[in-house]
């Protein structure tokens, strides 16, 4: 089972900045995929952006240009730097893994506020 830890939301104002992090246990090599996604509660989970282990992105056409997805291997982390936020990215983001062997894991949640 792997377990996912995230850090970094908040409350920024439209246009700022935030980083999230997380970290996941058990062995990066088995992550063929890892990223983000966000989730309104009553609404589907939605897909931020992945990054597969050679380094592959993919992002949802709302946040290109603005989010970057990052992983670093030996220290088990994905991190999923967010700019010029506005408020239509509030919303609760999920770490994600996918491992060679297809198993999906979420982590509970950071939750970002965009207020002015």
């Amino acid at each position: 089972q792997v377990q996912l830890v995230e850090s970094g939301g908040g409350l920024v104002r439209p246009g700022g900045s935030l980083r999230l992090s997380c970290y996941a246990s058990g062995s990066t090599f088995s992550f063929c995929l890892m990223g983000w996604y966000r989730q309104t509660p009553g609404k589907q989970r939605e897909l931020v952006a992945t990054i597969t282990r050679g380094g592959d992105t993919n992002y949802a056409d709302s946040v290109k240009g603005r989010f970057t997805v990052s992983r670093d291997n030996v220290k088990n982390m994905v991190y999923l730097q967010m700019n010029d936020l506005k408020p239509e990215d509030t919303d609760d983001y999920s770490c994600y893994v996918k491992t060679t062997w297809g198993m999906e894991s979420w982590g509970q949640g950071t939750q970002v506020t965009i207020s002015s």
